[in-house]
């Protein structure tokens, strides 16, 4: 099922999907970098990303980690699942903001409701407010209930963009205990991009691939990144298959294909590790700078 969360829809209009609800953080990732598309809601991660494959959207913004968080572990396990390629990465600020109904005053507020990540990441404010915290499925979904309740004594904590779609009044900006929480989206497309490298720009690099569980085995295939002077950006692992045989790994590296050193290490990469899978690569984003 998915929804479109643009102004209009329209036949030609270009689309990017996402998960979750209009007025989430990934729809707001989504208004950020793609600002005149269509931005469509899916229920599930797979659904955004079948849309890019079927062609009904061309992009999905899909969150991989997030900093305070961690990662997203659905994601490991569908890109592979995927012919899809990363063509973009998007480092988007998570600010809450406390919502109430126009005309609600802080200090009428008795509960607070929010997805759990969002209540505990807002703790400390919550508990210093005197406010009952309740647990919800999702953050913009508990600011669209709220819009209905008419209920002047609850509030709900989610995204900006989630108090423009349902008509709500930021009390309270930075609702956070702690600045700088921030999640990190890959945009996925049919196509790759930034094939050629082009000299100046600070390329990131996502690829996937596997090794057998022996002593030595990812020591080995990593051996040629460190030889060559490739500095590695992230590294996870993760099962799949149904087997405990073989490791599976996500890494992102600072660097292009085209370049020398770079394709030295990938050379020996392909030597001792099975299944290698580029994504892509792109441009690092500023956040990076």
């Amino acid at each position: 099922m998915h929804n479109s969360s643009g102004p209009e829809h329209s036949g030609d209009s270009r689309r990017v999907a996402y998960q979750g609800t209009s007025g989430a953080y990934s729809h707001l990732a989504c208004r950020r970098v793609f600002p005149d598309w269509e931005a469509v809601a899916c229920d599930d991660f797979l659904s955004a990303l079948e849309l890019v494959a079927n062609g009904f959207a061309e992009r999905a913004m899909i969150p991989l980690e997030n900093s305070t968080a961690g990662r997203v572990e659905e994601i490991y396990r569908l890109i592979p699942r995927t012919s899809l390629f990363v063509t973009a990465e998007h480092f988007e600020p998570i600010n809450h903001c406390l919502l109430a109904l126009p005309g609600a005053s802080l200090a009428n507020i008795e509960r607070v409701a929010s997805h759990p990540q969002a209540l505990a990441q807002c703790h400390q404010r919550i508990t210093n407010l005197g406010m009952k915290a309740v647990a919800a499925m999702d953050t913009a979904m508990e600011a669209e209930a709220l819009s209905l309740s008419g209920d002047r004594s609850r509030a709900a904590i989610a995204s900006e963009l989630a108090a423009e779609l349902y008509g709500l009044e930021i009390l309270h900006e930075n609702f956070q205990d702690v600045m700088g929480n921030t999640t990190r989206f890959l945009v996925f497309s049919r196509e790759a991009e930034h094939q050629e490298y082009q000299q100046g720009v600070n390329y990131v690099t996502s690829l996937m691939f596997s090794v057998r569980n022996i002593p030595a085995a990812l020591y080995k295939a990593l051996g040629g990144f460190a030889t060559n002077g490739v500095n590695l950006l992230k590294l996870e692992s993760y099962m799949d298959g149904g087997t405990m045989k073989v490791s599976h790994f996500h890494m992102d590296i600072q660097g292009h294909p085209q370049q020398h050193n770079m394709l030295l290490a990938l050379e020996e990469l392909d030597y001792f590790a099975g299944d290698v899978r580029i994504l892509g690569s792109y441009p690092a984003h500023d956040y990076r700078a």
